[in-house]
């Protein structure tokens, strides 16, 4: 029998699809990695898995403590998850910009909430490089106050060597080492990183493409209109600190409105139900689908499910 010993054991392995229907047309074919197939409903549960492993053969997380981290939700989520398993105590520290349905969902695993308020006009569903500040500094405090661990997803080098050694690995495999190119959008940079680290080992030809929202394209030295836009989880004006340019074959932008729109057709096209990130990254894939030689292949990542979006104007 092949029976899982816990929700944790779930975690990868997830599937990747052609988005067929929505390329129809274009000169590439577009594969969509099927991310919030995870338990936790997003491509945070890989590093939050790596992130507690890590730290505890590290000796920074012993039984019974407390983890205390930054989200917007989706890391969030996978630490509550590894931590209901593991028994250990987790607090998500997030902005209250952040949809509903993310708040709803940590605290149905376990997880305590500490919401922090918007810096300035509020501005639902869209958090600003500022309101990720006054999150950073709440989290801080909290670590410090409770003597918690933190794992620090923006410099935690386990965020990038999860993708590494398993979303960058399935894609080559589920591929048969037949991808030429592949786009995600930027938040911690762990995706970008560390898929493209894996498939440019095995392939230094294939390029990597980093999606950044329209109004604040940072990354590429381009002009910030406002840090405030809906791709929640990425887009902060902010280089990750992990950062390796020469990992970057190029950058692409996608508005807030080509993402609902684009998440909008993958469900009523494709029978996929995803959020807004994804939108954007799938929204950016069939730019580049237009543009490349026939035949070419191309990977993205729907990052997390629409179903964390049913409160916003995501869906009509």
């Amino acid at each position: 029998m092949k029976i899982a010993s816990s929700a944790i054991d779930l975690i990868g392995r997830t599937p990747l699809v052609a988005l067929d229907r929505l390329a129809q047309g274009l000169n590439g074919r577009v594969l969509a990695k099927v991310e919030y197939a995870n338990p936790g409903g997003s491509v945070k549960d890989r590093i939050a898995l790596r992130m507690i492993e890590d730290a505890e053969r590290k000796g920074l997380l012993k039984k019974g403590g407390t983890v205390v981290e930054l989200t917007s939700g989706n890391t969030g989520i996978g630490l509550a998850i590894v931590c209901a398993v593991k028994g250990y105590r987790m607090i998500a520290v997030m902005s209250e910009g952040n949809s509903l349905e993310r708040r709803r969902m940590l605290q149905a695993f376990g997880a305590e909430v500490v919401l922090v308020p918007q810096v300035g006009s509020k501005r639902p569903g869209q958090v600003s490089k500022e309101d990720l500040e006054a999150v950073d500094r709440k989290t801080a405090e909290l670590v410090k106050e409770l003597n918690a661990f933190r794992p620090d997803q923006f410099n935690n080098i386990s965020n990038v060597e999860a993708h590494e050694f398993t979303t960058g690995e399935e894609i080559w495999e589920q591929t048969e080492g037949k991808v030429d190119l592949f786009v995600t959008i930027v938040g911690t940079g762990g995706t970008f990183l560390g898929v493209s680290r894996a498939l440019k080992k095995h392939n230094p030809r294939i390029k990597a493409y980093a999606v950044e929202p329209a109004n604040a394209p940072f990354i590429a030295g381009k002009e910030i209109k406002t840090t405030s836009h809906k791709l929640q989880g990425a887009g902060y004006a902010l280089i990750p600190p992990l950062w390796q340019p020469e990992l970057c074959d190029g950058f692409l932008t996608a508005t807030d409105e080509e993402a609902i729109e684009t998440a909008r057709r993958l469900g009523t096209r494709e029978g996929i139900c995803a959020g807004f990130s994804s939108g954007a990254n799938v929204a950016c894939a069939l730019k580049l689908a237009k543009e490349v030689e026939k035949g070419t292949t191309l990977v993205t990542v729907l990052c997390d499910t629409g179903l964390k979006y049913l409160s916003t104007d995501l869906y009509p």
